[in-house]
C-alpha cells in the first residue's frame, strides 16, 4: 500500500501518546507496534478480482490506512486498549499486482456471461481457470500469514479488499482451534448472504465467502445480520441447514423495531444463537448506504453505525471471545472516498478494541 509512505518512527511504544497528532508510519492508526510487540495483528488484502458490480475495493486497505491516523485512540469501550498493541503486517506484494492483472480476466468472464454465455463455454475456460487459481493462491498467502501469527499467540484481523479475501484467515482460525478440539461461530454483518456456490464460475467469489466458510467443519453456526439481498438457492441452503445458518434479515429487524422490540432485545436474540467462540465478518455494506456510499454492491436499508457498534459491544459483554475478524468491501474510489475510508477506519478500530477487550 502506497498511500502512507512507510518510515521509521522514533516514537517507541513506551513513549507513545494516544493524544498526539496521528503519524503516517505505515501502520494502521499510526500505532508504534510491530507484530512481535502486539497482541493483535492486522493483515491487508488489496484484492477485488471477482466483484460483479462496482470494483475498487482493492483500494480499501490503503484508504483506511490513510484515514486511520485521524481516529482518536481512546476508544469509548476500551480507552486503554491500544496499549496492548495493534500491529500492521507487511502486505505480500503479489496480492495487489495479481488483483489488477486478474481483474481483466474476470471481466472477460463476466462480460461473456452477461451476453448470454455459459461458464462451460470454451472461450472463457482459460481466464476462469486463471482467476480460480489466483484466488486459491491468495487464500494460501493469507492462511500462511495468519497461521504464523496465531501460532505465535496473536489474534488476527483482516482488512479487505472484497469479501472473498478472509477465507484464508477463517481457515487459519479453524485449524488453530481444531488443535484444541474447539469450534466457533461466525457473526456475519452484510447486505448479502454470500451463500452462492461458484458464482459466475468463480469458486472463491465475493458472493461465495460464507458458502466456502461453511465447508470448514469447525464452523458450528453462521449467524447473519442485516441481510436484504439473496437468491432462491441461498434461501434453500439456509432452510435446509438444520439450524447451522441463522438469519436476522433487515426487514424483520426493522419490523421488530417498528412494533416496539428494542435493539438491545434484538441483539440479545442474535447473540444467544452464537457459541462461546466467535469470528466476526463485517462487510461494510451491512451498514446503511449513508455510511458506505462507496462499496462494491450497495443496497438500501441496513444497520446504522450505532446499531452495529452496539451489537459488537453487546457481543463482548455477553462473555463471548472474538477469535478473529475481517472488515471488507470499502471502495474509496466510488462516491465520497474520504467518507468511506473514514467510516471504515472507525469500524476497524472498534473491531480491534472490542476484540482485545473480549480476550482479556
Amino acid at each position: 500500500m502506497s498511500g502512507n509512505p512507510e518510515r521509521t518512527t522514533e516514537v517507541t511504544a513506551a513513549a507513545f501518546s494516544p493524544d498526539d497528532v496521528g503519524v503516517a508510519n505505515g501502520n494502521y492508526f499510526g500505532l508504534p507496534f510491530s507484530p512481535d510487540e502486539a497482541e493483535l495483528v492486522l493483515l491487508s488484502a488489496p484484492w477485488d478480482v471477482t466483484v460483479s458490480y462496482n470494483h475498487g475495493t482493492a483500494k480499501g486497505p490503503e484508504a483506511i490506512l490513510a484515514a486511520s491516523t485521524q481516529v482518536e485512540l481512546r476508544d469509548a469501550h476500551y480507552p486503554e486498549g491500544w496499549r496492548r498493541g495493534i500491529a500492521t503486517a507487511k502486505v505480500d506484494p503479489w496480492i495487489a499486482e495479481a488483483s489488477e492483472r486478474l481483474r481483466g480476466e474476470a471481466e472477460s468472464v463476466i462480460g461473456h456471461l452477461e451476453n448470454g454465455g455459459s461458464t462451460t463455454d470454451k472461450q472463457i475456460e482459460e481466464p476462469l481457470a486463471a482467476v480460480n487459481a489466483g484466488s486459491e493462491k491468495l487464500n494460501e498467502i493469507i492462511f500462511s500469514q495468519a497461521s504464523d501469527f496465531l501460532t505465535a499467540g496473536r489474534t488476527v484481523g483482516l482488512v479487505g479488499g472484497d469479501h472473498s479475501t478472509p477465507l484464508g484467515l477463517m481457515r487459519a482460525v479453524a485449524a488453530s482451534l481444531d488443535k484444541c478440539g474447539e469450534r466457533f461461530g461466525i457473526l456475519h454483518i452484510d447486505a448479502h448472504t454470500d451463500l452462492r456456490e461458484r458464482y459466475e464460475g468463480f469458486v472463491y467469489s465475493h458472493a461465495s465467502i460464507m458458502y466456502n466458510a461453511l465447508q470448514l467443519p469447525q464452523v458450528e453456526r453462521l449467524v447473519q445480520v442485516g441481510i436484504r439481498d439473496f437468491c432462491g438457492t441461498e434461501v434453500s441452503l439456509a432452510a435446509d441447514s438444520k439450524g447451522r445458518i441463522v438469519q436476522f434479515d433487515d426487514y424483520t429487524l426493522a419490523r421488530n423495531a417498528f412494533e416496539g422490540i428494542g435493539w438491545r432485545e434484538q441483539c440479545d436474540r442474535i447473540i444467544e444463537r452464537l457459541p462461546r467462540l466467535v469470528y466476526v465478518s463485517f462487510d461494510i455494506d451491512g451498514l446503511s448506504p449513508d455510511n458506505c456510499p462507496g462499496t462494491g454492491t450497495p443496497v438500501p436499508g441496513g444497520l446504522s453505525y450505532r446499531e452495529a457498534v452496539y451489537l459488537l459491544a453487546r457481543l463482548v459483554e455477553s462473555g463471548r471471545r472474538i477469535v478473529g475478524f475481517d472488515l471488507t468491501e470499502v471502495a474509496p474510489a466510488l462516491n465520497d472516498g474520504e467518507w468511506n475510508a473514514n467510516v471504515g477506519a472507525r469500524i476497524l478500530y472498534k473491531l480491534a478494541n472490542l476484540t482485545l477487550l473480549a480476550n482479556l
